[in-house]
């Protein structure tokens, strides 16, 4: 993709101040942003770094990484781009024989660029493919997998995975009907099957649902906060937002976790959220919860 810089697609980065005041930037360090999309925070993390200082940037959808190379190719910091995905982080650090970093950052959340996309089908509010996919050369769409599961199955990922009470109903409806290959054809069932009321609320938490389950998001955050502790230099900082219950309590639960093994010192002990005038700025930062913690040993 070779747009213009001014014309790249933009991301408002949440709670910048509070990532870079945890993450405690050493400049001479090696930082890894696992989740670094358009490159919102990581222009922050460089400047201020110096020449001899790192940074790994990861994401899984390969047309925001491209547009994160050209954001950021004005930096004279050493930095690799890589398509994969944050919970291979101890292998990637093996490869780049990296023993450990100074450094994590991960932001769960989807970007203004994915969001407000027409083909991706993040967002019920846009038209287009019922996708979804942060790796588009998975094979599985989220069209897929309403194809592939049971009614049952679909009552399950929308009950567990978007917290939905009326999971059954919709499932039932979903599997009545004809394949579901649209954002707008599961905006419709969603639509027959719901009471009007916060209709808007069951439409994000069933998208959500969907999302999840396609792009197993949990399961690869289960496996990075299992991993992340022997990645961290000691006295390294990690720094982790996310967006909704599910992810902030299993970052809550591992956090506690590593410390009670005297292994990471919590920061946070109750999750930051932005300013009202941050809120009030970006409206998708509302959600955010920002956590962090130290290795100690």
């Amino acid at each position: 993709m070779n747009l213009k810089q001014d014309s790249e697609p933009q991301h408002i980065p949440v709670m910048v101040s509070e990532v870079l005041s945890y993450l405690n930037i050493c400049p001479d360090g090696i930082y890894f942003d696992g989740t670094i999309g358009l490159g919102g925070h990581t222009k922050h993390i460089l400047s201020r770094l110096n020449q001899k200082g790192k940074l790994i940037g990861i994401d899984r959808d390969g047309e925001a990484l491209e547009i994160c190379r050209t954001n950021l190719q004005n930096f004279p910091s050493s930095i690799l781009l890589l398509q994969t995905s944050f919970e291979t982080i101890s292998d990637i650090l093996n490869q780049q024989k990296i023993p450990a970093v100074n450094g994590i950052l991960l932001d769960l959340g989807l970007s203004s660029f994915q969001l407000d996309s027409n083909n991706r089908g993040f967002s019920f509010a846009k038209s287009g493919p019922l996708d979804m996919r942060f790796d588009s050369s998975y094979s599985k769409t989220v069209s897929d997998l309403i194809q592939d599961s049971s009614t049952e199955e679909l009552a399950l990922i929308i009950r567990d995975f978007g917290e939905e009470r009326h999971a059954k109903r919709i499932a039932k409806t979903i599997k009545k009907g004809e394949t579901i290959r649209t954002v707008e054809d599961l905006v419709e069932v969603i639509r027959r099957t719901t009471p009007p009321a916060h209709r808007n609320r069951t439409f994000a938490r069933v998208f959500q649902a969907f999302r999840i389950a396609v792009n197993q998001e949990l399961d690869r955050l289960k496996t990075f906060l299992n991993n992340f502790i022997d990645c961290l230099t000691v006295g390294g900082r990690i720094v982790i937002i996310s967006y909704h219950s599910l992810e902030d309590r299993l970052v809550k639960h591992a956090f506690k976790n590593l410390s009670l093994n005297n292994r990471l010192s919590i920061h946070t002990k109750k999750p930051l959220t932005p300013s009202e005038h941050e809120c009030f700025v970006n409206r998708r930062s509302k959600s955010a919860k920002l956590r962090s913690g130290e290795r100690i040993s």
